[in-house]
């Protein structure tokens, strides 16, 4: 009996399902190739010395980028077609009805499969509210999908590993779940601008039925725009992470920010907020951080700062919520941040 879907039983699905193993196999033969490459690239044809700071620094900077770029396109191809069974249609119709509590934790684990990007923060926020979900879960979705997107937990394994990726997606998670749980408690919706409550629901959410090949299509163009996006971030981070890697002594940032500068924590989220980028240009200065002598904590404290409360998505909120509520959003989101940042110094 085959076990394909019969959706897959066709030529043009065959030539697809072909061309993915190829990719699959490329992929591998490429992933393998990075360290002996770099190696041979900085200290063979360029002739640098090993051990020397510019030498320590392009070695870093060719192993990286690559290794990188190539995670985020298998892992997002990955999750891009998981995330074909998630639409955001799909995510309301999910948490419509759901109370304080289950429904944070439900919110709070559908940001991680769902699409979504600044520009859609209000689209969304319209379309949980008349879909009578309450604020408090509205929230602990709109938290928890910047903070952990697919972009962030593929280069926190890349260059971490999975016990820290593992972390930060639990303590994402846990910001996301206690926050929402907050400002829902708050009662709060007299904040939320007037015109919100009066939009209407348009109807019953049409589920789209896609076949295989359609999910593999889509999850192919998911890659090319998403990589596309964020490559230039991508070196530009590996860039700063190398000269850092290469130039600074090591434990040159202790003092600064390591578990003993107890003020470090609170300072790395204020310096964060206002800033504007994204995981693939803060997470591999981070991690060059944490090499140099930051303390685990601190490094990401500012990072979820950095994703979490990034200005632009303020800025496009403004639309839908009054300042009072962006406020509290803003200053329970940062406390929640901090206190995680704190407990990261003291147990790891």
């Amino acid at each position: 009996m085959n076990s394909f879907p019969k959706d897959l039983k066709n030529n043009h699905s065959r030539q697809i399902i072909a061309l993915l193993f190829v990719a699959i196999l490329l992929w591998l033969l490429a992933y393998n190739a990075i360290q002996p490459v770099a190696n041979y690239i900085s200290y063979n044809l360029l002739r640098l010395t090993p051990g020397s700071h510019l030498g320590d620094a392009i070695a870093f900077f060719l192993y990286d980028v690559p290794k990188i770029l190539l995670l985020l396109s298998g892992m997002i191809f990955i999750i891009s077609i998981f995330r074909t069974f998630f639409s955001p249609e799909r995510t309301r119709a999910l948490l419509s009805g759901k109370r304080q509590g289950i429904g944070n934790i439900l919110a709070a684990l559908l940001g991680i499969v769902t699409p979504f990007c600044s520009c859609s923060a209000v689209p969304l926020f319209i379309g949980f509210v008349e879909s009578g979900i309450p604020l408090g879960v509205t929230f602990s979705f709109l938290i928890s999908a910047p903070i952990i997107n697919e972009v962030a937990i593929i280069l926190l394994y890349g260059l971490f590993g999975w016990k820290i990726a593992a972390i930060y997606i639990l303590s994402g998670l846990t910001i996301a779940i206690l926050s929402g749980l907050m400002i829902g408690r708050l009662n709060l919706e007299r904040h939320v601008e007037d015109f919100v409550w009066k939009v209407q629901s348009t109807g019953a959410l049409l589920e789209e039925k896609l076949a295989w090949t359609d999910r593999i299509l889509r999850a192919w163009e998911s890659v090319k725009e998403i990589v596309g996006k964020v490559w230039s971030y991508v070196i530009a981070g590996i860039a700063v992470g190398a000269i850092i890697h290469g130039y600074v002594p090591e434990s040159a940032l202790a003092g600064i920010m390591g578990k003993q500068a107890w003020w470090s924590v609170p300072a790395a989220v204020l310096l964060g907020v206002p800033l504007y980028s994204n995981a693939a240009g803060v997470i591999p200065i981070v991690s060059t951080l944490i090499e140099k002598g930051a303390s685990l904590g601190t490094a990401l404290a500012f990072m979820m700062s950095v994703v979490g409360l990034s200005l632009p998505e303020i800025i496009i909120l403004r639309r839908v919520l009054k300042p009072p509520l962006i406020a509290v959003f803003v200053c329970t989101v940062a406390l929640a941040i901090i206190i995680t940042g704190y407990l990261f110094n003291i147990i790891i």
